[in-house]
């Protein structure tokens, strides 16, 4: 038999048939597809979370960027600002006397330029939405420094005059009251309010985080004090005496009552007083006499301490009340003294035994 007769002969085995077009997969292909779709889905979730995620972290990353970024600026506004406080009160304290009033003048008129300009830099800065009141308040601030600061300018001329000084004296006490306020106001208001959104956002604050910067215009509570404002400038100041002849009639005042925070201190049982912030002592007193009285001094005085402080009311009216606030030129030490509260005597009084009042007070 040949090769090719043996290549001829017909095959034994059947030909295996493919499966009719019926569109179906078999069922191990089926499943893998299966699978690989729900791989795929949870694939297309785990970004989708990452986005969010994503985004979110960039959110609070801005977010807290931002808060940093405006604790920064109010940093640097109010370190400029309490700079402007010490060159101001330097030039008040070398005040010179009448022959350098309109140079004097003109030098506090430059502090207040410079304090204006941190004025409109704070209006200009960027603020977060959770320091909104935060930076209503530090506007206000430096808007009580400025506007003291002109005031003051303006009074520097009459009040190193060597006649009817008291009056503007008086008034330079009286804005400076303006600066103490405004160091209350961004102390209490505005830093506490910065740290409260730096807390809030997990941004760390002290030592080891944010630096918030205390801020102080007013170097010395003395300052709310027309004597010490006189004694400053080199003024001549009367408070309570008058020149000429008394007038007819009875002249004097009766201390009525004295008050710290709201309570009336007593003087048959100890009164506890917190020491610190700086306690500011509320005297009313009336106008006993028959004549209106100018520039009635008021003391308060710690007994053994050396801590006290004094104001002067420009005028009462005879036969009527008022009240004056007088703050102590420093917080007093812890422990048990006596508060002593005086209103001076004024020319014509005769009857002195009520103008003096003192109070066991317990500082803590």
């Amino acid at each position: 038999m040949s090769f090719f007769d043996e290549a001829d002969e017909p095959r034994t085995e059947p030909r295996t048939r493919r499966p009719s077009g019926t569109g179906r997969r078999p069922p191990n292909q089926q499943q893998s597809i299966q699978a690989r779709r729900a791989v795929a889905g949870v694939a297309i979730v785990i970004i989708l979370i990452l986005i969010v995620l994503g985004v979110h972290g960039c959110q609070v990353s801005a977010r807290n960027s931002s808060l940093k970024d405006y604790n920064n600026n109010v940093a640097s506004i109010i370190a400029s600002s309490d700079n402007t406080g010490q060159q101001f009160f330097n030039l008040l304290s070398g005040a010179g006397g009448a022959s350098n009033a309109q140079n004097l003048t003109n030098q506090l008129n430059q502090t207040r330029v410079a304090a204006d300009s941190q004025l409109k830099h704070t209006q200009s800065i960027d603020v977060p939405s959770e320091v909104q009141n935060a930076q209503s308040n530090l506007l206000l601030t430096l808007t009580m420094r400025r506007d003291g600061i002109a005031n003051i300018a303006q009074l520097i001329q009459p009040a190193l005059s060597n006649t009817n000084n008291q009056s503007a004296i008086n008034q330079i006490a009286a804005n400076n009251a303006r600066f103490y306020a405004s160091d209350v106001l961004y102390t209490d208001y505005t830093a506490t309010a910065i740290a409260a959104a730096l807390h809030a956002a997990g941004v760390p604050v002290g030592p080891n985080g944010e630096t918030i910067p205390s801020g102080q215009f007013l170097p010395d509570l003395g300052w709310l004090s027309p004597d010490f404002v006189a004694t400053k400038l080199g003024a001549s100041s009367s408070p309570s005496t008058s020149s000429g002849p008394v007038a007819p009639g009875t002249h004097g005042h009766s201390l009525d009552s004295v008050s710290v925070g709201g309570t009336t201190l007593q003087s048959g049982s100890t009164n506890t007083i917190p020491r610190t912030p700086t306690p500011s002592f509320t005297v009313n007193l009336t106008n006993s006499g028959q004549n209106n009285e100018k520039n009635v001094t008021i003391k308060v005085a710690v007994s053994g301490t050396g801590v006290s402080g004094q104001t002067v009311v420009p005028q009462t009216t005879a036969g009527q009340s008022t009240s004056a606030t007088v703050p102590l030129n420093q917080s007093p030490p812890a422990g048990n003294y006596t508060v002593t509260v005086t209103v001076n005597p004024v020319p014509g009084e005769k009857n002195t035994a009520n103008n003096t009042q003192s109070f066991p007070v317990t500082f803590q």
